[in-house]
């Protein structure tokens, strides 16, 4: 969830400086450009006040022409900005550098013309740090009350765009730092806010798996999810204690059975011995009554399996897989079945020695009953970086896809094998004791006839 919540933060606040950072740049830059105009506006008005004085007639040898004439030369040496102060009909009265005339198009003529008119010129275009333009201002020379020349200022907007440049770099630090705060916030609040939610998440994964009193502390996190955490506890603790009634009802049930049971098999045998021999019903009776203290026993052995804590122990898997071959060996060679095992011959894991011998007693046993004379049973042994796995394969009938998804089941028994002894106990006895201790069984088919059956250990201790 942290990967798709703090994206969008991110992505949120990011948008919100941008929304900010924009009008902020634009702000800067059009302040620095004001700048300019302003002083150039005033500069103009300057000049203006000394042209207002110089007349036509007097020519080059007016005082106050030669005047205003080095003022324009200063401001050119000192600024770098080319000035001039030109007629209406558009000859010059003075400027500098010399060189330099008024444009006959352009932004100077468009201001040139609009001073005419008895007004300054209008603000020149935004001029923006990737951009080479100039900043033209014009100003009219009025003297009683009619425009006789215009001054012209053509700036250059290498030091105002630096000026905006400089501006801009500051506003991307700031938000970059302020990016960076924010992006810190967002892991901090998405980890305040998801902290019970992996909790809850933990716990609940611990209780599907069997650890039922896992529960969560409700510390943290905002009030809702601390009423969540408490409704689950309260829920976990109500199904653990419906889980243990059940397990200990199926207990009882089972405990409380085996005697009368007990007692009716007896009478069975007693009433055999004043039947002929080979009375096909009392064996029928005989055999059934057999079946069903099996099933009490199983039943009970899974009431404790599901009850019971696992005994760890760092264990050799290759070594218990080779001795319970060893062990059902013997009954594989009866029914003319051959068990091989493969893979490492040293594994260890952790797990519970006992449990793990139930389970592959119970697979095995299975491998063999389904199994074909004549055919082989594998069992291969191996281990990964996390877990150690003992794979059972044998040559039987296999099941189909919606039969995988019962297999374990309580009670369940395929229907193409009700002639097979057994209670379907076994294996949901088998995935008891092993997620007790971390370990899980999973079912497959063994191409192209068969089951594959695999076990799977942790290598690291789940409780340390």
């Amino acid at each position: 969830m942290r990967t798709r919540l703090l994206p969008l933060l991110i992505i949120l606040m990011a948008g919100v400086l941008l929304a900010l950072g924009f009008p902020l740049a634009v702000s800067v830059a059009a302040a620095q450009q004001q700048r300019v105009v302003v002083d150039r506006i005033d500069d103009t008005a300057r000049f203006a006040a000394l042209a207002q004085f110089v007349t036509e007639q007097t020519g080059g040898t007016d005082e106050r022409r030669r005047t205003l004439q080095a003022e324009l030369e200063a401001y050119d040496s000192v600024y770098g900005i080319r000035a001039g102060v030109f007629y209406r009909d558009r000859s010059p009265m003075a400027m500098a550098p010399v060189t330099w005339r008024l444009p006959a198009e352009g932004e100077g003529h468009e201001a040139f013309s609009e001073a005419l008119l008895g007004r300054r010129s209008h603000d020149p275009p935004q001029v923006w740090p990737w951009q080479r333009g100039r900043v033209v201002v014009a100003s009219p020379v009025v003297r009683d009350g009619d425009v006789v020349a215009v001054v012209v200022l053509d700036s250059p907007t290498g030091e105002m765009r630096s000026r905006t440049l400089r501006g801009w770099l500051l506003i991307a630090l700031g938000e970059s730092v302020a990016m960076l705060v924010a992006v810190g916030a967002a892991i901090r609040l998405t980890g305040w806010v998801l902290l019970p939610v992996q909790t809850l998440d933990a716990a609940a994964h611990d209780i599907a798996s069997g650890k039922m009193r896992s529960r969560v502390v409700a510390s943290g996190g905002p009030p809702e999810l601390r009423r969540l955490a408490r409704s689950f506890n309260e829920m976990a603790d109500n199904v653990e204690e419906v889980l243990e009634q059940q397990r200990a009802f199926v207990a009882d049930a089972s405990h409380q059975l085996r005697n009368p049971l007990a007692a009716l098999l007896l009478r069975i045998e007693l009433l055999a011995l004043e039947l002929p021999e080979g009375n096909e019903e009392i064996a029928s009776v005989r055999t059934e009554g057999k079946r069903l203290g099996q099933v009490l026993d199983d039943l009970l052995d899974l009431a404790l399996a599901e009850h019971a804590e696992a005994d760890l122990r760092l264990t050799d898997i290759g070594a218990l897989t080779a001795e319970r071959v060893a062990s059902w060996r013997p009954f594989a060679e009866e029914n003319g079945v051959r068990l091989r095992v493969d893979g490492a011959s040293a594994v260890t894991a952790w797990a519970d020695p006992i449990a793990l011998s139930s389970a592959l007693d119970a697979i095995i046993d299975n491998a063999c009953k389904f199994t074909p004379a004549g055919e082989e049973v594998i069992l291969t042994v191996a281990s990964g970086r996390d877990n150690a796995t003992v794979v059972v394969a044998d040559r039987g009938p296999g099941l189909t896809e919606q039969e995988l998804e019962r297999i374990g089941d309580r009670f369940w028994r395929s229907t193409r094998h009700q002639n097979v002894r057994g209670s379907g106990l076994g294996l949901s006895i088998s995935r008891a004791l092993l997620a007790a201790g971390g370990g899980s069984l999973a079912y497959a088919p063994h191409e192209p006839h068969g089951l594959r059956v695999t076990v799977t250990v942790p290598r690291n201790c789940p409780h340390g």
